[in-house]
């Protein structure tokens, strides 16, 4: 490291200690690091820019992100973001980490046990996990005080030991606090000035003004959404042509993990479902354990993770190669329901307006097949208790502090899922008991209209009969769909 650049370094910790009523030291490396604890352009090219901090966003959106959080929030503010935590399946073995959305829309930080604070007086000033030799043995390399001000691009960095000498103060100056209440840390909570500021009502929740940055999806953040959702439908699509054959829940559940692996995923966006038949009708099973018998439907509701932006969708389709009258008339239903949503989805129109149009359709449907005596039955909400959709991004229920009622914009994405869940002991027609259906789409609200990000998914029952008999006959067809949506 350059002697200048190491004058310059603490010329801006002296200052900052100075401001704080702080002095002390802080250790930095003397040689660069290639890999900060997670992939960088030096240690990963394949995958990160030379302008980017994670794959896909570039070091100026982060910044811009930066600044936009501070111009909403109000003045003299200080927002604290707490990283994600490490979750322990037993006493030494830890779940995967998945860093926290809020702090990772900030940051850039894949790592645990990182402090982000943010304000005008201070711009960005991340607290690091201190070095440890031992833990660097068993777990590698994480990203100190040096990453946090060369990668990072922090304006102050410190030494996570430090915090409690630097941040009340930082606290004490600020005339209000945010702080994401979903990772909140004793290691802030507990301080003297946060807890005076939180009994005199000066301490809210950050993630009001993080979810108004987040819901609007910038262009380099949709082409990895539109990356997560193609993988997601070609991993699906193979899955559907494995079901016939291996018609069990556990297998295909393993097989969509693994074409989303195979095709750049780092993760699924939540365990799978994959309901064969009455256990369709369970919103969120996840057993996933069932032999699925001759003749049953499965619903698969699957997502995947790229670079920290997931993808969602749902098909249900027959294993066995063809839909029972029973089953054909519901799926239409909800098929139609589908696509008579999507014709609604533009700039403009709110998810619960959307959510209303669709409760008006399916009553009206369920009604007409006799699975509800009327359209106004208090029994509909048990065949659907759920919305038509939901945001998606860096969350699957991404944004949730933005109200279903707003009017959608350009930029924003969101799922729309219509689908009917009736349970085998439901008191009506017996052909249709024990069957659950949804069809779920990923669309993006543009300024014309929409996209569905999932549109190369198959859904129309002739196409889905196709594909499951291409062995019995219709081959040419089959590939001829198989080329299409992949």
């Amino acid at each position: 490291m350059a002697m200048s650049s190491l004058r310059r370094r603490k010329v801006i910790f002296q200052s900052f200690s100075n401001l704080c009523g702080y002095v002390g030291r802080v250790a930095y490396a003397t040689k660069r690091t290639i890999d900060f604890g997670q992939p960088t352009s030096l240690s990963h090219p394949e995958l990160v820019g030379e302008d980017e901090i994670t794959p896909g966003i570039a070091t100026d959106e982060y910044i811009s992100r930066r600044k936009r959080l501070l111009e909403l929030l109000p003045e003299k503010s200080l927002a604290i973001i707490a990283s994600a935590s490490v979750k322990m399946m037993t006493d030494v073995v830890p779940y995967p980490f998945r860093q926290d959305a809020d702090f990772l829309y900030i940051t850039g930080c894949l790592q645990p046990g990182g402090i982000a604070v943010l304000s005008e007086e201070c711009g960005l000033c991340m607290f690091m996990p201190d070095p440890d030799p031992h833990d660097a043995i068993w777990q590698g390399q994480v990203a100190g005080v040096e990453a946090a001000l060369e990668f990072f691009k922090a304006d102050k960095a410190f030494p996570l030991s430090a915090m409690h000498k630097i941040l009340p103060q930082m606290m004490r100056q600020a005339s209000r606090l945010f702080h994401n209440v979903k990772t909140a840390s004793p290691s802030y909570t507990e301080m003297e000035p946060f807890i005076k500021a939180s009994f005199n009502n000066k301490v809210k929740d950050l993630s009001a003004y993080t979810h108004e940055l987040q819901w609007i999806k910038s262009a380099s953040e949709l082409k990895l959404m539109r990356t997560s959702a193609s993988i997601a439908c070609q991993s699906l699509l193979q899955t559907m042509l494995l079901s016939r054959i291996f018609p069990e829940e556990s297998k295909l559940s393993a097989k969509v993990e693994y074409e989303c692996k195979m095709r750049g995923a780092q993760r699924m966006a939540f365990n799978p479902v994959v309901g064969g038949g009455v256990n369709g009708s369970v919103i969120h099973y996840s057993r996933n354990d069932q032999k699925i018998r001759a003749g049953d439907l499965v619903l698969m509701d699957v997502g995947c993770e790229f670079h920290g932006y997931l993808s969602d969708l749902t098909r249900t389709w027959p294993p066995c190669g063809s839909f029972s009258p029973a089953q054909e008339i519901l799926y239409s239903l909800i098929l139609e329901t589908n696509k008579e949503c999507l014709k609604l989805c533009r700039p403009g129109i709110s998810l619960q307006q959307i959510h209303n149009y669709s409760v008006k359709m399916l009553r009206r449907g369920l009604k007409e097949i006799g699975v509800l005596n009327d359209e106004v039955s208090h029994l509909y909400h048990q065949l659907n208790p759920t919305s038509i959709g939901h945001y998606l991004g860096m969350d699957i229920h991404d944004c949730a502090m933005i109200n279903n009622d707003r009017p959608l914009e350009p930029g924003v994405v969101i799922t729309i899922e219509p689908g009917v869940y009736i349970p085998s002991s439901y008191d009506g027609p017996e052909r249709y008991c024990g069957i659950g259906i949804r069809i779920e789409d990923e669309v993006l609200i543009t300024e014309t209209g929409h996209e569905v990000l999932t549109g190369s998914m198959p859904k129309e029952i002739q196409h889905i009969k196709s594909l499951l008999n291409y062995t019995h006959g219709e081959a040419s067809e089959a590939s001829d769909l198989i080329t299409a949506f992949n």
